[in-house]
């Protein structure tokens, strides 16, 4: 292990999530590759260092970002006591399966609210398939105030490149293009290879990833670097044109067409299309444009891995499928980013007042 990796590692605990000696922390990966059982392993034996109480859990993949982590970790997270109660109301299944109604939902809360002292007080998730956009996730932070650094498709690059940013700047960047945006209602969106989307985001709250975890109920991915938020269900409306999936460029182009908050067909001799088309056509849900976001880390430079690459500094991203642990109403087992080079984003008020917040990748903030 390098210098540089090593400080990247201990920053996780030091820096980023700042991390006690009594606080119980879990680490999982869901072991996709051996690079990801290498990380999380590595991972875990530095927080040995800071903590007196790490866990450590290899489960395998779900095969989908958004998809619940399983029972195991559940366990794990909240406690045996927390997981058993939700069998024994059969509250358990619902809650995997992404398909709990509000009422039962408030019987889970109201268990995990009884047993939140069972609960770990920190998560660094290291598996291949994104946790971010689930109960689990949402459950932990809302609750139990867990801190939740979420790291899918990470690999051992990162720690020498997106991980080394000044967090401090890149906090105070960050936490400055969230302010400029929530002063807005709708969002037009155009890059050079055709992408053109309009939508409103009024009643919606931008949020920031910095990667800066430290306070109780905080989540971000590690490499951070974003402003992010769900737009208004039902107005989206337009095109874009991808260029990279995640973690690899197109051999040609994919058309996505948008209409109401929803896509409505893809077109493109892409074998990415048959991929894309057969995840959104799983669930009406899926095919839901569920966020925006603005790249902050000007560290980032890779493309061709979606956790980094929607953080490149003047890029945007925008996805499908769930927004529900971010303050949209869509609940899905689903949720896919994509990254867009170049975008020049408008933002615009109610009253007519117009801003450029990126102008051909360029961020204006003054």
């Amino acid at each position: 292990m390098t210098n540089k990796i090593r400080k990247a590692v201990n920053n996780i605990f030091e820096l980023n999530l700042k991390v006690k000696k009594s606080e119980p922390i879990l680490v999982f990966t869901d072991g996709f590759n051996k690079e990801l059982k290498k990380i999380g392993k590595m991972v875990y034996e530095a927080g040995k260092e800071y903590s007196s109480n790490m866990k450590y859990i290899e489960f395998h993949s779900t095969g989908c970002h958004g998809t619940e982590p399983p029972e195991e970790l559940w366990e794990a997270a909240f406690g045996s006591h927390t997981v058993n109660n939700f069998k024994k109301n059969k509250l358990l299944k619902l809650l995997l399966q992404k398909k709990i109604g509000e009422k039962r939902l408030a019987e889970v809360e109201s268990i995990i609210k009884s047993n939140k002292q069972d609960a770990v007080k920190a998560v660094i998730a290291i598996s291949y398939y994104s946790t971010s956009h689930t109960r689990f996730r949402h459950l932990l932070n809302k609750i139990c105030g867990t801190r939740y650094a979420s790291m899918p498709l990470f690999d051992e690059k990162m720690l020498s490149g997106a991980m080394t940013v000044d967090w401090k700047n890149m906090h105070k960047r960050t936490k400055a293009i969230a302010r400029i945006v929530n002063r807005y209602e709708n969002i037009e969106i155009k890059c050079p290879k055709g992408t053109s989307l309009s939508f409103s985001i009024k009643g919606r709250k931008a949020l920031s990833d910095t990667g800066i975890i430290t306070k109780p109920g905080q989540f971000s991915n590690l490499p951070a670097g974003e402003v992010y938020l769900a737009p208004l269900e039902g107005t989206a409306k337009g095109k874009l044109v991808l260029q990279w999936a995640p973690t690899r460029k197109l051999k040609s182009p994919v058309i996505v067409y948008v209409e109401k908050g929803m896509v409505l067909k893809l077109e493109g001799k892409e074998p990415y299309v048959k991929m894309l088309e057969d995840k959104l056509n799983e669930k009406k849900e899926n095919r839901n444009i569920a966020e925006l976001g603005i790249g902050t880390n000007d560290k980032a430079k890779r493309p061709d891995n979606i956790l980094e690459s929607e953080k490149i500094m003047g890029t945007i991203h925008l996805a499908f499928g769930d927004n529900s642990s971010f303050g949209g109403k869509v609940s899905t087992p689903f949720h896919q980013d994509f990254v867009f080079f170049n975008p020049t984003v408008k933002l615009m008020s109610k009253g007519g007042k117009q801003r450029l917040l990126i102008e051909k990748g360029k961020l204006l903030l003054k």
